[in-house]
């Protein structure tokens, strides 16, 4: 994959104007973008047009999680959207997680798009006491649920991937080396992430927060095309 390819841009802020602006920035790096509750909160909709408008792939982060009913119904309107990604969380169940797969493709089949990859949630990686055993339940409930890939942190991938190999393994709270770890308990470097396996980088605070967001992209770009390498 192409490096920016590999990267996604954490618009995490309540302005449409401001995220926009600091996507277009960043677009010599990063070619997805995560939209999260946030953004969607504060633009809606518009929010995922806008940056397909502006050649990015869509990483929709909702983490829905509710009765499969209620899912399904959201996931269909999500699946018009034209997002590449859509999260689900895993905690709700693997019957709920296929209600949502059906919905996004419902969506996108009557809107003549590809539907979304649906990535389910595993564990947050603000969460440091989760117990050892939830990642292999809550990966084997998003393969039952049909799932193309999962959220995960770096020391996690490992374990996912020898339980679903065909995952696409998205890990959030990508830092450089020496960099803040911010609300990130897990957060990793693009090399150990890489390493473990990870398909997707998501990145946020260690670039947007950076005194020079060009520069902390830029040499996050070659981590991980040295990574690759």
């Amino acid at each position: 994959m192409e490096v920016r390819d590999r990267l996604a841009l954490a618009l995490d802020v309540d302005d449409l104007v401001v995220a926009l602006r600091m996507a277009r920035r960043l677009q010599p790096w990063f070619g997805v973008v995560k939209v999260g509750l946030e953004l969607f909160t504060a633009a809606g909709p518009d929010a995922v047009a806008s940056m397909l408008n502006a050649d990015f792939k869509v990483f929709l982060d909702l983490k829905l999680h509710d009765i499969p009913t209620t899912v399904r119904k959201s996931a269909r309107v999500v699946g018009a959207f034209g997002a590449s990604y859509l999260t689900l969380h895993a905690h709700g169940g693997s019957v709920m997680l296929r209600a949502g797969v059906d919905g996004l493709n419902e969506g996108a089949a009557a809107a003549g798009l590809p539907p979304p990859k649906a990535i389910a949630v595993t564990i947050l990686t603000s969460d440091a006491d989760a117990p050892a055993h939830i990642l292999g339940r809550r990966v084997v409930t998003a393969v039952e649920g049909g799932c193309n890939g999962l959220v995960c942190a770096a020391t996690d991938v490992r374990e996912a991937k020898e339980l679903a190999p065909r995952m696409i393994a998205v890990v959030p709270g990508i830092r450089l080396p020496h960099g803040e770890h911010h609300d990130q308990a897990r957060a990793a470097t693009p090399q150990e992430a890489l390493a473990a396996g990870a398909d997707l980088l998501v990145v946020g605070r260690a670039v947007t927060a950076a005194d020079d967001p060009a520069a902390a992209a830029a040499a996050l770009s070659e981590a991980v095309s040295a990574a690759q390498s």
